[in-house]
């Protein structure tokens, strides 16, 4: 049967329901891709963050799916994501951010998501990682995600490959970008505490922040503090 040469290509997008993500999803869109948004419970105390995925996802009539791997937990320990550790109220560094790594997650997180690209058919997978993450998540530097590309695109027949859009920018850069698109942050979550509010302290709130500062604009979230 021959193909529909006016088919838009498939896209995979990991999204997490927070700001970053959330860009990379209309990215995508905007790219012309036929969006299929992949969301991940590994178990995160800040697991609202799905719960504006699916919002956003069902107000795109996006084909959204949310993947429940809590039970990798059991291998995973000593995150203050998973576990009962506190989140760092600190600002967004490595000495502070250590803490909040759980290991090898994003080597999951995009096996998984190349797995399912390959069973769609689609034709790259799309990925969140920005230079902000660098110096304090190794699997977010660009070394692992090239490495993850070559790899991807040699783990079965079809060569997916991962493309991070935001690389080599900033969390303010990224929301730039998000703001040309008109997009409202309100439909996303960053905090790493599971609260009706964002806290306003832990390194990702103060992250945040520090970007919508940067743009002079105000975060429409609601919070229950916002120190300096």
């Amino acid at each position: 049967m021959p193909q529909n040469s006016q088919a838009k290509p498939k896209a995979v997008v990991i999204y997490s329901g927070g700001m970053d993500s959330f860009t990379v999803l209309h990215r995508a869109l905007a790219d012309g891709f036929e969006v299929f948004p992949l969301s991940f419970h590994y178990g995160q105390r800040h697991s609202k963050e799905l719960d504006s995925a699916a919002a956003v996802c069902q107000a795109l009539n996006l084909p959204h799916k949310i993947v429940d791997i809590r039970s990798i937990n059991t291998l995973l320990a000593g995150s203050a994501l998973t576990d009962d550790i506190d989140v760092p109220n600190a600002d967004y560094a490595e000495a502070n951010m250590q803490a909040t790594v759980v290991p090898n997650r994003n080597m999951i997180l995009l096996s998984l998501a190349i797995g399912y690209a390959v069973s769609i058919d689609a034709d790259e997978v799309y990925y969140g990682a920005h230079s902000g993450d660098h110096d304090i998540y190794p699997d977010c530097r660009p070394e692992f995600v090239e490495a993850m590309n070559q790899v991807s695109q040699l783990a079965n027949y079809k060569a997916i490959p991962v493309r991070s859009p935001y690389l080599y920018q900033s969390k303010a850069d990224i929301l730039g970008d998000g703001l040309k698109m008109g997009l409202d942050y309100s439909q996303t979550w960053t905090c790493y505490n599971g609260r009706d509010l964002a806290c306003g302290r832990c390194s990702a709130c103060r992250e945040r922040l520090g970007a919508f500062a940067a743009h002079d604009r105000q975060d429409p979230l609601r919070y229950e503090q916002a120190d300096g």
